[in-house]
């Protein structure tokens, strides 16, 4: 990225309010073509949240081996497609582990629904991906996702903000405009 272009990256980040201490380099940019994961927890309980971040390294340490040699989408979307059924007995297994008898539902498609994230000092904005979506209970509790395809759910988005419009409105313009400056000079 040409010195310019960054100077005028830093300078709108500044008008905005967001750090400029990380280079712009060094963050990671989710490609347009991505496979995300999405866990949903019956609540905000400590034993929920436990059972989500349970589920949560069982299905992505799987899930990671399927596609960790991978470079296709359309390869690592028809390994997802076949060993949903995997999934779902990951999920089950963990449950039982917990003993318990909560429901779960495994889906995926390109229609999921995430909030918009600020996660460091980078922006991920809300919409529909494709995605992986696990659903415990009722799903009411807070939620954990990373991106499977290209592996990164190294990076720990728990950690951010989830930004929810009808609660954080100006919070979310802000987010948005800031998020359009980024792909514009990306």
């Amino acid at each position: 990225m040409p010195v310019l272009v960054r100077a005028i990256i830093a300078i709108i980040l500044s008008i905005f309010n967001l750090s400029t201490q990380i280079p712009l380099s060094d963050y990671q940019v989710i490609p347009d073509e991505a496979i995300r994961l999405r866990i949903l927890a019956e609540s905000d309980d400590e034993e929920d949240q436990l059972i989500k971040h349970n589920v949560r390294d069982a299905v992505n340490a799987e899930i990671t081996e399927w596609v960790s040699d991978l470079t296709d989408i359309e390869a690592a979307r028809a390994i997802i497609q076949d060993r949903l059924d995997d999934v779902e007995q990951i999920v089950a297994a963990t449950l039982n582990q917990f003993d318990s008898t909560m429901s779960y539902q495994v889906e995926y498609n390109d229609q999921v629904s995430f909030p918009a994230k600020l996660y460091d000092h980078y922006v991920y904005p809300a919409g529909e991906y494709e995605a992986i979506l696990i659903t415990l209970g009722e799903g009411q509790g807070s939620n954990w996702w990373c991106v499977l395809f290209p592996p990164l759910c190294f990076l720990d988005f728990s950690a951010g903000t989830t930004v929810e419009p009808k609660d954080n409105e100006d919070e979310q313009e802000s987010v948005n405009v800031s998020f359009f400056f980024l792909e514009w000079f990306r």
